[in-house]
């Protein structure tokens, strides 16, 4: 079954796309065999990562982003990370309302996935999803996210290019400044500017950057646009080709391939561990010599102390039964 979607995902079919993205998502069994299948397939798309306080238009720019590359003939994935009700489970989905105007575009693939508790914004999930749409062969991936926020920083593990939207009035550029998403962004778009304070605006943003700023090739130009009223989306379209094209020639985007491959190795190996240990744990917890008085009061780098060691213990007795 997995073999069959995976080979219609590869030519292109969305409704395999479709159905390996709800496999990822619900963490079915069958979701590391279909992973990989289409890993060797991946690696090709240029992926951006679009993120900013709600209310700075993210979802009106994707729109208009979009619209520029359907005209170069290029195709577009969009994983729209909606928040996740805490009652009910669902998504929100208002993005994937927002983006009808590509509903029946077949160069064009839009998925709302829900946050589902992840802190970062991106759900666990988000990361194979796009690899998914890469392999599905789509010139464009674009993650938008919910907000800015600490841990946002989550974005720079998947995506190539990383661009901040914000608005006059915001009130966000400390925020963003403080989160560290100042230090990540290779593109800053001052949205909605028709309102009033873009120089004051523009003016922090250069200020910031100055103290921020490393001894790197890129310099992250700050692009003002109306996306509601198509003004300036071009020019951001063509800044994000621009990074692009500076990954590719300076080998960079091969390094954050690499380095994303490393911190995602890690989490899964954590992921792995954890299933391995939690139900363990409980076990040991319950089987240790400790009342429940002294358990309460146990220091707990002792007691993990004592779990590890005794489930390294547990791991020699099954290898020397050869389990």
């Amino acid at each position: 079954m997995e073999k069959k979607i995976a080979d219609e995902l590869l030519n292109g079919k969305q409704r395999a796309l479709a159905k390996a993205i709800s496999i990822v998502e619900d963490r079915k069994p069958s979701h590391r065999e279909l992973m990989k299948q289409i890993y060797p397939h991946t690696g090709n798309a240029h992926i951006i990562g679009i993120t900013g306080s709600p209310g700075a238009g993210k979802s009106s720019l994707v729109n208009g982003l979009v619209r520029e590359w359907r005209k170069k003939g290029q195709s577009v994935a969009i994983a729209a990370i909606d928040p996740t009700s805490p009652f009910s489970g669902g998504a929100l989905l208002g993005d994937r309302i927002r983006m009808q105007d590509h509903e029946d575009d077949e160069g064009v693939f839009i998925r709302s996935m829900g946050t589902r508790g992840s802190l970062g914004g991106l759900s666990e999930a988000c990361q194979d999803t796009v690899r998914l749409m890469e392999a599905a062969k789509f010139d464009k991936v674009v993650i938008e996210t919910v907000g800015v926020g600490q841990s946002e920083l989550d974005i720079m593990k998947t995506a190539d290019t990383i661009a901040l939207v914000l608005y006059p009035s915001g009130g966000d550029v400390i925020q963003a400044f403080k989160a560290g998403i100042m230090e990540i962004a290779d593109l800053f778009i001052i949205n909605k500017a028709d309102l009033p304070g873009v120089e004051q605006l523009k003016g922090e943003l250069e200020d910031l950057l100055h103290i921020t700023s490393l001894p790197e090739s890129w310099e992250p130009p700050i692009l003002p646009a109306i996306s509601t009223e198509k003004h300036g989306v071009a020019e951001v379209a063509e800044s994000l080709d621009n990074h692009h094209r500076h990954l590719l020639l300076s080998e960079e985007k091969s390094e954050r391939r690499i380095s994303q491959k490393e911190t995602e190795v890690e989490r899964r190996l954590i992921e792995r561990l954890k299933e391995e240990f939690t139900p363990y744990i409980k076990e040991s917890l319950n089987q240790n010599n400790h009342g429940k008085g002294q358990l309460q009061e146990a220091d707990p780098y002792e007691l993990a102390e004592v779990i590890y060691k005794q489930w390294l213990a547990k791991m020699h007795r099954n290898d020397e039964r050869g389990e």
